[in-house]
């Protein structure tokens, strides 16, 4: 068993294709077939059906693809801790951040990790902040840079880099904008435009209004802060946004509740080691921080 022929293996697996699997590894279709038929005839076993033009894996399949899924990251720990031997800051760097951390916080961020070491290249992934936790904690990515889980669980390491106050908006002629110290009942009785309440920005405003026993009426729901803030601009309905959205043609309301916030930091994974390009950008992460 070698690991260009694991490698193969997964991608066909993954693709459900020969031909995408060799785009994706950039060799040809028969050099990933001839590796398929190398690691089967090793392990005395078929690994896929060929149904038509569908690729199928079978049971042997199966059982394989988690255990060739571990033995190839496995031996990634490896290279990172052998490259971190010496100080290059070169090679590439996944990572992962929200459209909303990604646009208003990482573009000086990344400005300086690009002039200070132009031999990284970063592989940047845009998710709801709640999928680059899994992403990070399944070692799909090796850091992101979004907003903070509120309970911490292993092996998620967590550290704050900003305090990111939210607040109460709608549009310059909504009814309730000419109101002073709005109650929470009283913002109740109106449409809002929230995040899902599977973000934790969404739940952040769910459970405020749940511990005051109001419901909250939801005319429709995007993990798109940018959405919700033209939604609300053209007079859709109320929201909850970062403070430093709250611009024309968005107005900030003034609602008789504690000031709402949320964390934004980097997550790493402790059970993994990072490599050169992801130490150097935590320590640009750092000199950027409140």
């Amino acid at each position: 068993m070698e690991w260009n022929e694991l490698r193969a293996f997964l991608a066909v697996a993954d693709t459900g294709s020969f031909s995408r699997a060799a785009e994706g590894l950039h060799v040809t279709q028969p050099a990933v077939t001839k590796r398929i038929q190398a690691l089967e005839a090793g392990l005395a076993v078929k690994l896929f059906d060929r149904v038509g033009k569908q690729v199928h894996l079978t049971q042997a399949g199966a059982v394989l693809r988690p255990r060739a899924q571990g033995l190839l990251a496995s031996l990634a720990d490896a290279e990172v801790e052998l490259r971190n031997l010496n100080e290059r800051v070169d090679g590439q760097l996944a990572m992962a951040t929200s459209h909303h951390v990604g646009l208003h916080r990482l573009a000086p961020v990344l400005k300086s990790f690009s002039q200070r070491h132009p031999s990284a290249e970063l592989n940047i992934e845009f998710v709801d902040s709640e999928a680059a936790h899994d992403l990070v904690r399944g070692g799909g990515t090796e850091l992101a840079v979004v907003t903070l889980a509120p309970a911490r669980a292993p092996p998620l390491s967590h550290e704050r880099l900003w305090r990111d106050p939210l607040a109460f908006v709608a549009a310059a002629d909504h009814p309730l904008y000419s109101e002073r110290r709005i109650a929470l009942a009283r913002l109740a009785q109106f449409p809002a435009i929230l995040p899902g309440l599977g973000t934790y920005t969404g739940r952040i405003v769910a459970e405020r209004f749940t511990r005051a026993g109001l419901p909250l009426r939801t005319a429709m729901a995007t993990n798109y802060l940018e959405t919700i803030g033209m939604l609300v601009g053209i007079g859709l309905g109320w929201s909850v946004l970062p403070a430093t959205m709250a611009r024309p043609p968005l107005a900030t309301l003034d609602v008789d509740c504690e000031l709402l916030g949320r964390d934004l930091g980097v997550i790493t994974n402790t059970a993994r080691t990072l490599s050169n390009p992801a130490r150097a950008l935590l320590t640009i992460l750092r000199e950027f921080a409140d």
